[in-house]
């Protein structure tokens, strides 16, 4: 057994009894045992937000330069270990073994940058009372300062990039974090928890919480300790969590139908290549997965050959295996709701180009040729690799079902115009628009938001520490004296 996850089950064997309950954490990939969690009791979250609370002013205190080399240490470490977090990235998720890694390096980029931000940033000002009709005998200092602690909730398919997304930030500002993992994925998530406390975040700073989301999920999001939610996850548990917590600010990045749209003067070759690289990576099952095409009817026929031709080259089965790009889905759940979406496409008159075979929760990459708004599969995210080609008159016809999703995460746009992709992404109601490129999130230092039902609020590391810390003014009142 490697060091890193020998030392991970100490811990949690040692410290995190959680009243002797435990979840086993089972591989997608061949059933085997991957870890277990504590399965926590509202007792044991008191007890973690309370220590979030009493580290939360200390911490706060901590000069930003500190807090930065906390996060450079992590960083190292989380290098250091990169091999062993990405293997158990393979097996808990069934991420293929590039893509785990890709996610481990990145997140440890993604804890220099924040750090480098955090010191550089200028949380302070000096306002004067120059407001035309003001008495002009007033001046504001306005500094930034932590909202409190705050609850950090990963999803499943990216446990150690999107926890840290949401932890760096949130510890650059001066917060606590209380860190609720998806419980597939939970291993990940906490072995890279533990890192970050070895690097030497002072006890409380960031504490974890593990359980059914469905058991402990609503008493965590609307404790009276927590001070804010950035919650990643299904649209339909964040809607629960915005109604729950109404009063409490959060950001939330939610679900997503990202469409392709394909222009007569675009490049087929290069939007086949991304849209193929775009929608089938780790088998669909990204928030910012190309999840359907809009094809102007001169060239989809061609591009539906470029994108077959494609399709055959991945190679699929076992993430352990070089080159394996589609993996088995997360769960058999998953599976079946993908291939419920392919038969109703199929019933209602839709044309399989490639795909649509299934071993367990293993299911083959699918193109779906001539489906139509009638069909499920045109509006509902499948988070698989499964990929659906509407075909239309123009350019404005996509735009306009584009904009009918109740999504608005991205949208991509592959034409040779500049001047018609600025057109198009001006009207496009997405939080973000790739001009000839795959929708995909990054780099970190952008920003990425949603609108509609796929989230709230911005995120990208400046935006989240602004988000997740609020301006405090202390107004000094001069009195006019003579001199």
């Amino acid at each position: 057994m490697e060091l890193l996850e020998q030392e991970y089950k100490n811990l949690v064997n040692g410290d995190r009894m959680a009243n002797g309950r435990w979840i086993d954490i089972f591989s997608p990939v061949d059933g085997s045992l991957c870890g277990r969690v504590p399965a926590m009791s509202r007792e044991d979250i008191d007890q973690a937000v309370l220590g979030c609370r009493q580290a939360q002013e200390k911490w706060q205190r901590t000069p930003v330069f500190k807090r930065a080399e906390i996060l450079y240490r992590a960083a190292d470490l989380l290098e250091q270990q990169a091999e062993e977090i990405a293997g158990m990235l393979v097996m808990e998720i069934a991420k293929d073994k590039k893509s785990a890694l890709s996610e481990v390096k990145r997140s440890a980029d993604l804890l220099r940058y924040t750090a480098d931000v955090g010191k550089n940033s200028r949380g302070e000002a000096i306002f004067g009372d120059n407001f035309p009709g003001g008495s002009r005998n007033k001046m504001s200092f306005v500094s930034r300062v932590p909202m409190g602690t705050v609850l950090a909730v990963s999803p499943f398919n990216y446990p150690v990039n999107l926890s840290v997304s949401k932890i760096a930030p949130a510890l650059m500002g001066g917060n606590t974090v209380l860190l609720k993992p998806a419980t597939q994925g939970a291993v990940s998530a906490l072995m890279t928890a533990y890192l970050l406390d070895k690097a030497g975040l002072p006890k409380g700073v960031l504490n974890t919480v593990t359980g059914r989301g469905s058991e402990i999920g609503d008493y965590t999001v609307t404790h009276p300790g927590v001070d804010f939610v950035n919650f990643t996850g299904s649209t339909q548990v964040g809607e629960h969590i915005s109604q729950i917590c109404s009063m409490k600010p959060m950001i939330m990045e939610l679900g997503g139908k990202d469409a392709a749209i394909v222009l007569e003067d675009g490049d087929l070759n290069f939007a086949a290549d991304n849209i193929v690289d775009g929608a089938y990576s780790y088998s669909g099952q990204r928030c910012t997965a190309v999840k359907r095409i809009l094809a102007v009817e001169p060239v989809a026929g061609r591009l539906v050959e470029k994108l077959k031709t494609r399709i055959e080259r991945l190679k699929q089965g076992d993430p352990r295996e070089e080159g394996v790009t589609i993996t088995p889905l997360i769960s058999r759940e998953a599976a079946d709701a993908a291939q419920k979406l392919i038969d109703d496409a199929l019933q209602k008159g839709a044309e399989l180009i490639i795909g649509n075979r299934r071993e367990g929760n293993l299911l083959a990459p699918t193109l779906i040729d001539k489906v139509t708004t009638d069909m499920e599969l045109a509006w509902i995210e499948p988070f698989a690799p499964v990929l659906p080609i509407l075909r239309v008159k123009n350019a404005a016809q996509a735009v306009e079902i584009a904009n009918r999703s109740e999504y608005g995460l991205q949208s991509s746009v592959f034409t040779s115009s500049i001047d018609r992709a600025f057109a198009i992404a001006s009207r496009l109601e997405v939080g973000t628009v790739q001009i000839n490129n795959k929708t995909e999130r990054g780099p970190d230092n952008f920003p990425f938001l949603g609108v509609k039902n796929s989230g709230m609020g911005t995120q990208g590391v400046k935006y989240s520490i602004e988000a997740m810390t609020r301006p405090k003014a202390v107004t000094i009142n001069l009195r006019g004296g003579s001199f």
